[in-house]
């Protein structure tokens, strides 16, 4: 009898195609998947996956792991939420190239746009590198649970190459943009999965300013793209809050047309611009029958904050009696503020002159919620703060402060900034269902003091396919392709997403009744005992990457299978056919 390296056996087998899902056993040696059906061989080691869900690991296109990857063999909270493989390097920011004399600039960058704290990228980066060839290696070298892949970021490459005033928006010269063009080819020619830029305003550095590459102009951007082109592969990612709607859009049109590769950008929906989401699709689905090669990512839920006494942002931060505590370790911050009088006067006060949209929290009970064990990604506006208080006939702010202070300040209160304004789910729906979107956006390894959307692939399954009772469902095949063939396919890694032989060994074993995320929770894990949110599931049976079993029950076995992703991969000789969407 033959013998290979893992078999799972009788489980029931989503294959990543969108096909309907079967019986059957997946025989894996050699890191890749050998037959799937009624094997006779026998594993060295073997899965019961009577009664579970067998599915293709999760492919994240939308991440920020660029510190993280060089100095933890982890890539936590995702690996342990059943994805496979990443994508880091999005939204133009990220750590190579980079000069001696860049490194602050790119930390204060990284910290302001994505809120991962300076002080652990000031210790945890070790800077092995320059170029970005030698960034690619430096995290080669390091192994890894599961699969990283790298884009080159506008912002670290427009510094490198203009130094001060590529930072301060500077326009580039002709030789400037000539020289990013060449970079970009050869970061691409060594690797790297493809481009990215920001140009929302939004994004800010540590210190409040504008990006370096907000405002970069049309030629300077097609230059770059021209790198793509010639490097004959690639993807680029644009974040923009399309201000002029016209000629955003069209210069991320021209971008396609001037590099021949696949775009990609950002899309929610924000308070104020409610409709833009609805123009957005429009000319995107105009764009692609025209033949441009563009696309949207988008979230399966709103793009949450934490709002807790341990994060980034809560509505009282602003306040002149919170901020006389704000530096104490939270058990004598939560003594403090149990204490009836300073409950009264911090609740009196009016916030000091600070950050806007932390003061405009206090204004936007109508969207606070109590986030709940397991968590509810889609609240009822009834059970907001503001509705709740409204009932009892209270102030709202005396039932947040009292919510604050549960589990001894450990709770976390749940604000769903974007694709929620009317309280439901259901433009999001609509979004998830254009043919033209990428499931994306779970910005996982960013936002570490207050946002933990990196368990999107989770809610997919559990609250779209099974759970959700304030609209339809969506299908559970399709929902499982969309997060494994088609966003890896969206990005050239044409050798996994599918179950089917010769394709990588990337699985996940799922008991899907029982699968369930927990509330997310802060941990001090990150260089100088830094903070970041945490997330875990139950019902991951085991996730295997390359064929060798990395965690069980979300638990780490302690093999380090996952690589470097160079570049476009291609697919096995005999690609299966996807089901229509």
């Amino acid at each position: 009898m033959t013998t290979v390296d893992l078999v799972i056996r009788g489980g029931t087998v989503h294959d990543g195609n969108g096909n309907a899902p079967f019986q059957a056993d997946v025989a894996i040696d050699g890191g890749v998947i050998v037959e799937i059906g009624r094997v006779a061989a026998r594993g060295r080691e073997e899965i019961d996956a009577r009664g579970l869900m067998v599915t293709p690991g999760w492919v994240d296109i939308h991440t920020h792991y660029d510190g993280q990857m060089t100095w933890d063999s982890r890539i936590t909270p995702s690996s342990t939420l059943g994805a496979t493989t990443v994508v880091a390097g999005n939204c133009g920011v990220g750590f190579a190239p980079a000069r001696p004399t860049d490194h602050d600039t790119l930390i204060r960058l990284m910290e302001g746009v994505e809120d991962i704290p300076g002080a652990a990228l000031h210790e945890g980066l070790g800077w092995q590198w320059e170029s970005f060839p030698e960034y690619m290696d430096a995290i080669e070298r390091l192994p890894h649970d599961i699969d990283v892949a790298v884009q080159v970021p506008h912002g670290a490459l427009r510094v490198y190459v203009m130094g001060e005033r590529g930072a301060n928006r500077a326009p580039a010269t002709a030789e400037e943009i000539a020289q990013m063009r060449t970079l970009t080819r050869e970061a691409i020619a060594a690797g790297a999965l493809g481009f990215s830029t920001t140009r929302t305003m939004v994004h800010r550095t540590a210190d409040g300013d504008l990006t370096p590459t907000v405002r970069a102009a049309r030629e300077e951007m097609i230059g770059i793209a021209r790198g793509l082109k010639d490097a004959g592969t690639g993807v680029l990612q644009v974040a923009s809050d399309f201000a002029d709607i016209d000629e955003e859009f069209d210069l991320m049109c021209e971008l396609t047309r001037e590099s021949g590769r696949m775009l990609s950008f950002s899309l929610v929906q924000a308070d104020r611009a409610p409709q833009q989401w609805r123009e957005l699709l429009s000319r995107l689905g105009a764009a692609v029958a025209r033949g441009v090669d563009i696309k949207a990512q988008v979230a399966g839920r709103p793009v949450g904050l934490m709002l807790g006494l341990q994060g980034s942002a809560h509505p009282f931060i602003s306040r002149p009696a919170y901020r006389e505590i704000a530096d104490k370790p939270l058990a004598e911050r939560v003594a403090i503020m149990r204490d009836p009088a300073f409950r009264a006067r911090l609740i009196a006060e009016k916030p000091e002159k600070g950050h806007p949209f932390i003061n405009s929290l206090a204004g936007a009970y109508h969207k606070i919620f109590e986030l709940g064990t397991p968590p509810d990604y889609e609240p009822d506006p009834k059970d907001s703060f503001a509705a709740r208080a409204e009932r009892l006939g209270v102030d709202p702010n005396e039932l947040v402060y009292d919510a604050m202070l549960q589990d001894e300040g450990r709770a976390f209160l749940y604000f769903p900034m974007h694709n929620y304004t009317e309280g439901d789910l259901e433009n999001v729906r609509a979004m998830l269902e254009h043919p033209d979107t990428l499931y994306g956006l779970s910005d996982g390894g960013a936002h570490v003091g207050a946002i933990c959307d990196v368990s999107l692939p989770t809610t997919m399954l559990t609250h779209w396919c099974r759970d959700r009772s304030r609209g339809p469902k969506l299908d559970l095949a399709r929902v499982i392709r969309a997060q494994t063939r088609d966003t890896a396919e969206a990005v050239g890694l044409l050798d996994r997403g599918v179950l089917a032989p010769g394709y990588l060994a990337d699985l996940n074993v799922i008991d899907f009744e029982r699968l369930q995320l927990r509330a997310p929770y802060m941990v001090y894990d990150l260089p100088t005992g830094a903070r970041r949110l945490m997330q875990h599931a139950d019902g991951y049976v085991a996730t295997i990457k390359r064929g060798r079993i990395i965690y069980r029950d979300g638990e780490p076995t302690g093999a380090l299978p996952g690589r470097l992703v160079r570049g476009h991969q291609p697919a096995p000789a005999a690609r299966p056919q996807a089901r229509a969407a």
